[in-house]
C-alpha cells in the first residue's frame, strides 16, 4: 500500500510539474499599467534567462495609441516571470513589433549583445498607407542580459524608403513605401556558413496608395554584417500581399522567410527562399501544408538532422479562425511538415481564441511557445516536448 501511495505521489508530481509549464500567464491584459497586451516576441540569452516582449497598449487594444515595448524575464526555462519592465517608451506615440535577437558573434561583447529592433508611428496605418503619417525603424541594445538598455538609434534611412519630405527631407527615395513594420517575433542571426553572424531582420512594408486587396503590401528584410554599424536592405518578396514575416536559417546560407498573405485569397502561409543569406530570392510560393487565416505566424530553426535544418513553426493553423494554434516540425527543410503537435484549440471555433506566437527553444526536445490566448486577453507561456 505504502508504494502504491509513493507511486501515485511520484506520478502526481510529475503531472503537476508539467502543468506548471502549460499556459503560464505571462502578460494579462488590465494590469501594470496597460489595458492590453499584444504581438509577443521572445528569446534565450546566454545565461539561461528568457525574455519575453509585448506592446503594452496603455488605453486599449487598438494598435495605434500610446503603445509601449515591455519585457518580462523568467530565469526557470518559463515557469515564473518576474515584473514588468517598460523598455521602449514614445512618449504618447506608437512603439512596437519588438524584434529581439543576441549577437553571439561580436568579439567586442564575447558574452553577447541583445539586439532589439522596433518600430514608432505617428498615425494609424491605414493613415500611414495613404501617406499622412510615417513609421521609423530604430535598436536599442544591451550587454548585460537586457538588465539595462542603450540609447536608440534610427536606422529608418538604412531600411525603410518613405517619400516624406515634409516629415523629413532625408526620406526622399525613388520608392513610395508607406506602412512599414518589423516582423512581429524574433530576428535571427546565421550561426554557420559564409553568413556568419549576418543579423536579419524580416519586415514589410506598403508602395503607393492603398489597394482594397492589400495589393500594396510586400515583405522584405534588412540585416547587418557588421554587428549593426550599418544596415541593407533585401530584394522584396515578388508575392502580393505579403505582410507580417519571420525568417529562419536553413544550411549553405540559405534562409527560409514564412510570410503572412494579407490579400486572404489564398489561405495558406507565403514561403520564399533565398540562397545569398535572404538578400535576394529564388523562389516564392504558397505552402498548403500551412494553412492560415491571415494571421501572424512564428518559426526557428532548432537543429540539424542529416545534414539539413529542423524547422519548428506555429500558427492559428485554421483557413477561418484565429483558432487551433498549432506547433510542426520539418526535418526537411520545410519541404514536408510531418510531424503536429496542437497548443490551443477552442471547443467551437472561437474567433481569435489563439493568434500571434512566437517560439524558443529551451531544452534539446523542448520548445518555448508565448502567444495571445482567450481573445487577447492574455499572452502566456506554454513548454512543449518536440521530440
Amino acid at each position: 500500500m505504502i508504494r502504491v501511495l509513493l507511486v501515485c505521489s511520484v506520478f502526481l508530481t510529475s503531472l503537476l510539474a508539467h502543468a506548471q509549464q502549460r499556459d503560464i500567464p505571462v502578460f494579462t491584459s488590465g494590469v501594470e499599467g496597460h489595458k492590453s497586451y499584444r504581438i509577443p516576441a521572445i528569446i534565450d540569452l546566454p545565461n539561461g534567462d528568457l525574455l519575453a516582449f509585448a506592446e503594452g497598449r496603455v488605453h486599449g487594444a487598438a494598435d495605434f495609441g500610446d503603445v509601449n515595448i515591455v519585457m518580462k524575464r523568467s530565469t526557470d526555462k518559463g515557469k515564473s516571470w518576474a515584473a514588468l519592465q517598460t523598455v521602449v517608451d514614445y512618449d504618447t506615440l506608437q512603439a512596437g513589433n519588438a524584434a529581439p535577437v543576441v549577437d553571439l558573434t561580436d568579439p567586442a561583447y564575447p558574452k553577447g549583445r541583445i539586439f532589439l529592433f522596433y518600430n514608432t508611428g505617428n498615425a494609424h496605418e491605414y493613415e500611414v498607407r495613404s501617406g499622412k503619417g510615417l513609421r521609423e525603424v530604430w535598436y536599442i541594445t544591451s550587454t548585460d542580459n537586457g538588465q539595462t538598455w542603450s540609447e536608440p538609434v534610427d536606422i529608418t534611412t538604412q531600411v525603410h524608403r518613405p517619400n516624406m519630405p515634409a516629415a523629413n527631407p532625408a526620406y526622399t527615395f525613388q520608392e513610395d513605401w508607406r506602412a512599414y513594420a518589423n516582423t512581429p517575433g524574433h530576428a535571427m542571426q546565421f550561426a554557420d556558413g559564409r553568413y556568419k553572424g549576418r543579423i536579419f531582420v524580416s519586415a514589410n512594408h506598403s508602395e503607393g496608395k492603398p489597394k482594397n486587396s492589400a495589393e500594396d503590401y510586400f515583405a522584405h528584410g534588412y540585416y547587418t554584417d557588421d554587428h549593426g554599424k550599418t544596415f541593407k536592405i533585401g530584394e522584396t518578396v515578388p508575392e502580393t500581399g505579403g505582410n507580417e514575416a519571420m525568417a529562419a536559417e536553413l544550411t549553405n546560407g540559405r534562409l527560409m522567410m514564412n510570410i503572412r498573405n494579407q490579400q486572404g485569397d489564398v489561405r495558406a502561409r507565403i514561403v520564399a527562399i533565398s540562397s545569398d543569406g535572404g538578400a535576394t530570392w529564388d523562389t516564392t510560393y504558397f505552402d498548403q501544408q500551412l494553412p492560415d487565416p491571415v494571421n501572424q505566424g512564428s518559426i526557428l530553426t532548432i537543429g540539424k538532422k542529416k545534414g539539413k535544418a529542423i524547422l519548428a513553426f506555429c500558427n492559428a493553423a485554421d483557413t477561418k479562425s484565429r483558432d487551433n494554434l498549432t506547433l510542426r516540425i520539418s526535418y526537411d527543410e520545410g519541404k514536408t511538415w510531418k510531424d503536429q503537435h496542437v497548443i490551443a484549440k477552442s471547443e467551437n471555433n472561437t474567433k481569435d481564441y489563439a493568434a500571434y506566437s512566437d517560439l524558443v527553444k529551451i531544452g534539446k526536445k523542448e520548445l518555448g511557445v508565448l502567444y495571445e490566448k482567450n481573445g487577447y486577453q492574455e499572452i502566456v507561456f506554454t513548454v512543449v516536448k518536440w521530440k
